[in-house]
């Protein structure tokens, strides 16, 4: 039987540190220029959105990869 709060643990730990890794490469980008005048707020939710978003896909990918690695030796 799987132990399943083991893998809640590591699936919080990857998406967590995924979506870090995700906030600190989309700080590289110069959003400034897109902002509207007082659109600062509007701006860092959009921000923040698309860090939790892209994050996510990433982190769920490498999940759905790690699984799908411990399950190929099941093929044999």
């Amino acid at each position: 039987m799987p132990d399943y709060s083991h893998l809640a643990l590591i699936s919080m730990i990857v998406n967590l540190a995924f979506i870090i890794i995700t906030w600190w490469a989309l700080q590289a980008l110069n959003i400034e220029k897109w902002i509207k005048a007082g659109k600062v707020i509007q701006a860092r939710v959009l921000l923040i959105l698309l860090t939790i978003a892209i994050g996510s896909l990433v982190s769920n990918f490498f999940l759905d990869y790690l699984l799908w690695s411990q399950q190929l030796p099941l093929l044999f």
